[in-house]
């Protein structure tokens, strides 16, 4: 019975490690092909495995490329969040969780850098499961934002005027076309401007108080 047990925690290990593999590479595939662009054919012939076996993980593509989106989420929540987290509240991390991801994107390992971007671009007029998960996530890390520098004028680190929305959305389109000009056109000083500029929109923003905090 024992032998029998151990035998079946071996072979759940040995299954969640070759998902594990799967999806990493299936990953980078889609971030630099698109979620579209991953096929079982050339995930198999990537990975050196069959098609027979890949389809053991995974029912259908559309299962696969829900995955790959779980993953991009758990990469970005594992290397976005933590540096935030240990920050005092309010303009403090609010600015550390721009920079940290800014930071993110640029070491990337993804082919085609921010996976969010590429993903989203690619499926914002398609609907269905995979648009609706990528929407949804989205939505959720710009209402961290927000709500970020919504605590940050609470705690009058911001000027009372200051507008949560619009400032997050000008933050959050410097990331991204940081993103954009690296991949595209190889700037690599892209995510260096676009701190510059994070920078400068909040100080613009902020309470003789909260600017001690971007110093």
């Amino acid at each position: 019975m024992a032998s029998t047990l151990t035998s079946s925690a071996a072979k759940l290990r040995k299954g969640q490690k070759t998902r594990q593999q799967i999806l990493d590479v299936a990953a980078d595939i889609a971030s630099a092909e698109g979620l579209e662009g991953l096929t079982v054919g050339n995930l198999a012939k990537a990975l050196g495995m069959s098609k027979s076996g890949l389809y053991a993980h995974f029912g259908s593509k559309e299962d696969l490329q829900l995955a790959v989106v779980d993953l991009a989420r758990q990469n970005f929540e594992a290397t976005v969040l933590p540096p935030a987290e240990e920050t005092p509240k309010g303009l403090p991390r609010l600015y550390t969780l721009l920079l940290s991801w800014a930071d993110s994107i640029d070491r990337s390992t993804y082919r085609g850098g921010c996976f969010f971007a590429a993903a989203s671009a690619e499926f914002d007029g398609r609907p269905g499961p995979v648009r609706d998960e990528i929407a949804r996530l989205t939505k959720a890390w710009i209402d961290l934002l927000v709500d970020g520098c919504k605590s940050a004028k609470r705690l009058k680190h911001l000027k009372p005027n200051a507008d949560a929305a619009q400032l997050m959305f000008e933050a959050h389109a410097f990331v991204q076309e940081a993103n954009w000009a690296k991949q595209l056109l190889g700037d690599k000083t892209a995510f260096h401007r676009a701190k510059r500029s994070i920078h400068d929109c909040l100080e613009r923003a902020a309470t003789a108080k909260g600017k001690k905090s971007l110093l």
